[in-house]
């Protein structure tokens, strides 16, 4: 027995001795890791600034008193607070800027992401979970030249929406427009890549529909236009994202709208049958006249007793004047009972400012130039979306409302019609493929107070996930679509390796459909070392073993 027990204590001895050195081991991997990397990014540096002549003032590291507000200048969800961020921030001012960060960056072996505006909804531009990297912020690069005499723009990817529309208003005059996002302070670089959805959709298509030419800057550091990158990678860059290179640039046409057009805005209650009038929405908004843009806004509201019930806000831009738009919504949409009073007419750019909330806010269009945060319900949030393409019956409806009425969560679900100039094009002219037979796109997003911990945090993404599950027998399937704009880590994540397409094609089918292998095919032929990479990049069709 004794002999038993002191085998059993040699035993032990043993275990205990295995597990100390392996514990050794993986604390001088992570100290080997961490000093390799910091050498890394000092090697960078040293490249960047001796080797290429980069001011140092283009580059901010951590231990700078600006780091903090250059960085969180212009991250609009303060959820990804507190995640993994960059080593050092990188502010080119021209273009050779973007290209010795690129060959740097490469020969050094440094990870960089890529932010033009901030608006990511999962921070993958400002933030990385796949170990050490710099940031590239581009919002120096922000110039906007408008040719009136062509009808197009070259802007630069820094440059905002709002920027864009403010320069549009001032040189080409009220007759003149851009179809892109609601929101001003959206980066160009990262709305055009992704597609670009807006109240001229239905009239126009999207933002990344008017795109006709573009500056890139490859793997290798080199700028290519459309004609030297060829038609394939000019086709991926117009709507499945920024992981082909960096986009310094887009050419844009715009579009002639009337010197005013009408908006109004209807809100009913459930009481008042919002039912009844959503549920017929459904079937007629992505039928109606191309002029006419109707979105529905839901969200949780009180009646006059203080009961829970949901507002259904009926947002309208109509390319025409009241005179025009009273006769269609009666013959198309008279239940919502629209009067003439209900109905403003505004030149275009006062309807950008009308829709971003700019003008109830008692801004005028100087304001559309303002960078940053400047939404005054700044709070974190969690957004998910789908494509619906068969109507919501009536029950349907009551079965979503119930939803409404859980306690702590402040829910907005937008409804954006199609039909009209998004039905004319095919699926796979641009690799934004819900076009035909997608009635209208849904955005769910849940916002919570900035002050609550943790533990309630976690508590709202479940509930937007259990909530996202509840509606997926009322949306598109195989795949149950979503817009890549609306970016939503639930539903996958890039694996290094071999199978590294296998497992974004999950995910990437979602956003993309059947175009996903066409757009892993131009990645393997332009970037097949995967250098511009993040958690939801499309990733080479044909792993490179490196």
């Amino acid at each position: 027995m004794k002999k038993k027990n002191e085998e059993s204590d040699q035993f032990g001895l043993v275990s205990v001795y295995l597990v100390l050195l392996f514990l050794i081991a993986i604390a001088i991997f992570l100290f080997s890791s961490s000093s390799n990397s910091t050498t890394s990014h000092q090697s960078f540096l040293r490249c960047l600034l001796d080797d290429h002549h980069i001011p140092p003032s283009m580059i901010t590291t951590r231990d700078s008193n600006s780091f903090s507000s250059l960085l969180n200048f212009s991250i609009q969800n303060p959820r990804i607070y507190g995640n993994t961020y960059p080593t050092l921030i990188v502010s080119p001012t021209s273009e050779s800027h973007v290209q010795h960060a690129i060959t740097c960056a490469k020969k050094h072996r440094i990870h960089m992401r890529v932010r033009s505006g901030g608006h990511d909804y999962e921070g993958l531009s400002y933030t990385s979970t796949l170990g050490p990297f710099i940031l590239l912020d581009l919002f120096n690069l922000r110039s906007i030249s408008i040719d009136v005499t062509s009808n197009t723009a070259w802007v630069q990817s820094g440059a905002t929406l709002g920027e864009l529309y403010h320069a549009i208003s001032e040189k080409a005059g009220p007759n003149v427009a851009f179809p892109a996002g609601v929101c001003p302070t959206v980066g160009i670089g990262g709305h055009l890549s992704g597609g670009g959805l807006g109240t001229l959709v239905r009239a126009f298509g999207l933002a990344a529909d008017q795109v006709v030419d573009a500056r890139l800057v490859n793997a290798n550091g080199e700028i290519q236009n459309r004609k030297s990158m060829g038609e394939g990678l000019f086709w991926a860059i117009r709507g499945g994202g920024c992981c082909f290179g960096i986009i310094l640039s887009f050419k844009v046409t715009l579009v002639q709208v009337p010197p005013n057009v009408t908006v109004f805005s209807a809100s009913r209650t459930l009481n008042q049958g919002a039912t009844k009038l959503v549920t017929k929405w459904q079937n007629v908004a992505h039928e109606l006249d191309r002029r006419l843009f109707i979105r529905v806004v839901l969200v949780p509201d009180e009646d006059e007793e203080g009961s829970k019930t949901v507002k259904a806000t009926f947002n309208s831009l109509f390319l025409g004047s009241k005179a025009e738009l009273l006769p269609l919504m009666g013959v198309s949409f008279p239940e919502l009972g629209l009067r003439e009073e209900d109905c403003t007419e505004m030149s275009w750019i006062k309807s950008v400012l009308y829709f971003s909330g700019y003008l109830s806010g008692g801004k005028n269009e100087s304001a559309l130039t303002e960078r940053g945060v400047v939404d005054p319900f700044f709070a974190p949030f969690k957004a998910k979306s789908d494509f619906v393409k068969e109507p919501v019956s009536e029950q349907g409806w009551d079965n979503i409302w119930k939803w409404f009425s859980e306690e702590n969560e402040f829910l907005i679900v937008i409804l954006d019609p199609f039909g009209g100039r998004m039905d004319e094009i095919s699926e796979s002219e641009t690799p934004f493929p819900h076009r035909n037979g997608s009635l209208y796109n849904l955005q769910y997003m849940v916002k919570w107070d900035v002050a609550e911990g943790s533990e309630l945090t976690g508590k709202h993404l479940n509930w937007t996930k259990r909530f996202y599950e509840f509606m997926a027998p009322y949306v598109s399937k195989n795949p149950r679509a979503a817009y890549y704009n609306y970016r939503d880590l639930d539903l996958g994540r890039n694996e290094e390796g071999a199978n590294s397409y296998l497992t974004a094609n999950v995910w990437g089918r979602r956003y993309f459909k059947d175009n996903f292998r066409r757009l892993a095919e131009v990645k393997s032929e332009v970037d097949p070392d995967n250098f511009f990479r993040n958690e939801q990049s499309v990733p080479p069709l044909f792993h490179s073993g490196k």
